[in-house]
């Protein structure tokens, strides 16, 4: 049995009313509430369009006058000393008094630096403080120090993926091209694609101080603030700049980067974008990070709503682009594809495929819906004139429905394509879709079993010969196998040279290769020789020093001179080594 004592401990358990169903239901409804709260909160972002910066200093009329009143090179001196370095992260310790503490940078601070200079390029003029007091020069050389070439990780400056497309559109970014009036819509898009993610700043080559380019990113967006059309020539030119830093490992620099790149766009001429934006863009779509692939593709869209007209005009080149980037591994980017697919096809001002664009856009990203959105084009009446952007926008999904098994599919792609050619503007607006839809319809002239479907393919096939400009199908056929015979063997010569200069670049590499073992070895050759000589010298040495011991040994006079035996120079008679 179990003995009690006086050191026995007894535990009474006291039972907790249970609360009442009101009260537990509160508290319930609280935490919900509180969770919802707080994942509202986690998934709700800041809006697209960013508070205006305001100035510290010079917002104030009594401190601008007094700056004003100053002659040029007092005010060059104040901006490039005290309110660029504000601006870049780098505070003045004795500039506002020996009492008042060093404060440390923050991006409050460069903003309102970054203000105060928009003020001044507002009052004095941009050519006077971007170019003749040097700030847009610190701006390139904090944002592009490695140059223009090198931006978004193809360039061969960083090192990374050389050969990038910047280089080839970099002679674009001018004032000149953007009032040019043969300015075609034709620009480079044999660019190289990344796909891999580079990783942190000092890994993308990034050696500025995050807040330096913080504040440089900053500072355009208050110079794109200001609306002037005077600042326009110096800032977009920067977008390039400002989409790589999109992919920042800083979160405030990505911020930064994202509201430089919407004011540039924002400010930006409706007429640049085929020459200056679009180019950009396209270029930003081939980095290794996804951030800059999703704020490519959202500015992309901002200029379709600044810019339908010219974008519309560029929907053979940009379709093709965007396409690509569907089917991206990163959900973020692939939602960003689809909406910005949707916005540069509604550019379109064909009023007959409108109603149709959003069925269109949906199969393009989903392949499986293609057929509805075949059914959504043969419900349309084509009355307005078909061209190139309309093209670019449907011959994609017919090309894809007539590879369908479904026979009956196949037969409203041809009837669509039939109708649609009918409208065709020019023989040029189609002859980039010929070689997609030309050798399609023949395989289901040819292939297909049903007699009533063989010949609407055959009637589709004749009127979309008739809009290429041929005389029939043989001849429009014809066409096709040159062009792509030449284009075959143009991208066979291209291969070719680039086979031919690397190997000239391999061969100048073995040359220089040799001529460094070459000299190498003649360095190494002499340095043995010299080796050789020193000790050879130091031998000969050695021996003389050898030598002069034995005759010392051999003499009866020390090295002073004086005898061995008595010390004496002069040796007495009574010393042993005494001589006449």
């Amino acid at each position: 049995m179990a003995s009690i004592s006086a050191s026995t401990t007894h535990k009474v358990g006291i039972k907790k009313k249970p609360a009442s169903k009101i009260a537990s239901s509160k508290i319930a409804s609280s935490k919900i509430s509180s969770k919802k709260s707080s994942a509202s909160k986690s998934l709700q972002r800041r809006g697209s369009v960013a508070p205006k910066l305001k100035g510290s200093e010079l917002n104030h009329p009594d401190t601008l006058s007094k700056f004003l009143s100053l002659d040029e090179a007092q005010q060059k001196d104040r901006t490039l000393n005290e309110f660029l370095p504000h601006c870049l992260g780098e505070r003045a310790t004795f500039h506002e008094g020996i009492a008042k503490p060093h404060t440390a940078s923050t991006t409050q601070s460069r903003g309102a630096a970054a203000a105060d200079i928009a003020i001044l390029v507002k009052e004095l003029g941009a050519v006077v403080v971007l170019k003749r007091f040097g700030v847009l020069a610190e701006i390139e050389k904090t944002l592009l120090p490695l140059g223009i070439g090198a931006v978004f990780g193809n360039g061969p400056g960083a090192g990374i993926n050389p050969g990038g497309g910047m280089r080839k559109i970099a002679s674009a970014v001018s004032l000149a091209s953007m009032d040019s009036t043969g300015v075609t819509d034709d620009f480079p898009s044999n660019m190289s694609i990344g796909t891999s993610t580079i990783g942190t700043d000092s890994k993308r080559g990034k050696t500025t101080p995050s807040n330096a380019r913080e504040g440089a990113l900053l500072l355009l967006r208050a110079l794109c603030e200001l609306g002037m059309k005077s600042v326009e020539p110096y800032v977009v030119p920067m977008l390039a700049a400002a989409l790589d830093e999109c992919g920042s490992s800083s979160s405030s620099i990505r911020e930064a980067a994202e509201d430089a790149s919407v004011a540039i766009v924002s400010l930006a001429n409706p007429l640049a974008a085929s020459r200056l934006i679009v180019p950009v863009i396209f270029e930003a779509l081939h980095s290794p990070e996804w951030r800059v692939k999703s704020a490519a593709l959202d500015r992309l869209t901002q200029v379709a709503e600044r810019a339908p007209q010219q974008v519309s005009r560029l929907l053979p080149k940009i379709i093709p682009t965007v396409t690509a980037q569907v089917w991206d591994t990163k959900p973020q980017v692939t939602k960003s594809a689809n909406q910005t697919l949707l916005a540069v096809c509604q550019t379109n001002e064909n009023p007959d495929v409108s109603p149709a664009i959003p069925a269109v856009v949906n199969a393009i990203s989903k392949p499986s819906d293609t057929y509805k959105a075949v059914e959504e084009l043969m419900a349309t009446t084509f009355v307005a004139t078909v061209d190139s952007s309309t093209l670019a926008i449907l011959c994609p999904i017919l090309s894809r429905g007539l590879k369908e098994k479904n026979a009956v599919r196949k037969r409203s792609c041809c009837v669509v394509i039939e109708n649609m050619s009918r409208l065709v503007d020019s023989p040029n607006a189609v002859a980039p879709f010929g070689p997609l839809l030309v050798p399609e319809l023949k395989k289901v002239v040819e292939n297909v079993q049903f007699e009533d479907i063989r010949d609407v393919a055959l009637s589709a096939l004749q009127s979309l010969t008739r809009a290429l400009g041929h005389s029939d199908v043989e001849d429009a056929m014809k066409s096709i196998m040159q062009a792509e015979a030449d284009q075959a063997e143009a991208e066979q010569k291209r291969i070719e040279d680039a086979l031919e200069d690397e190997r000239r670049a391999e061969e100048e590499q073995r040359k220089r290769e040799e001529e460094e073992r070459r000299q190498f070895k003649e360095a190494m050759e002499a340095q043995r020789l010299l080796q050789k000589l020193a000790l050879e010298e130091e031998e000969k040495k050695k021996k003389q020093a050898m030598l002069k011991k034995e005759q010392q040994k051999k003499s009866t006079k020390s090295a002073s001179g004086k005898c061995q035996g008595c010390g004496l120079k002069k040796c007495p008679k009574s010393c042993l080594f005494y001589s006449k």
